[in-house]
């Protein structure tokens, strides 16, 4: 018998450090293993910790889940990647810092499997457009 989804929820947490206490407004409504997700959860990224690695949960009607990991979102590897805190208050106006080509590069190929395109050179103009609205410069190398 197929198991009938209830719900699906994706939440952004830092790798290796999930705790029933960040998650429970998020999971708890749903009426999962709060403690068996982040256990599973902090396995799954324990080789990635610094980073904030999305997790997509599927929830089943019998309260089972499973976790489907995501590439750490675009506006965090970019501010990662330039040294910066936060992206600009007005982008186009401000800039807050910049990348090389390189680094654009190494971001889009980290971000590939969750784009809507399978060409790297696609995958940077995506990302570079991102690194715009931030008010992040893209340097060439």
């Amino acid at each position: 018998m197929e198991k009938v989804i209830k719900q699906i929820v994706t939440i952004n947490l830092e790798a290796g450090k999930a705790n029933p206490a960040k998650i429970g407004k998020d999971l708890a409504p749903t009426g999962i293993n709060l403690l068996g997700f982040c256990n599973q959860y902090n396995e799954m990224t324990k080789h990635q910790l610094g980073l904030v690695v999305p997790a997509k949960i599927t929830i089943y009607e019998d309260r089972s889940f499973n976790v489907k990991l995501k590439t750490p979102p675009a506006a965090f590897l970019l501010k990662k990647y330039a040294g910066v805190e936060k992206g600009a208050a007005q982008p186009g106006k401000e800039v807050v810092g910049s990348i090389t080509t390189q680094q654009l590069r190494t971001i889009a190929e980290i971000k590939l499997p969750d784009l809507n395109t399978t060409s790297i050179d696609r995958a940077m103009k995506i990302i570079a457009g991102t690194a715009r609205n931030m008010g992040i410069n893209i340097e060439d190398d």
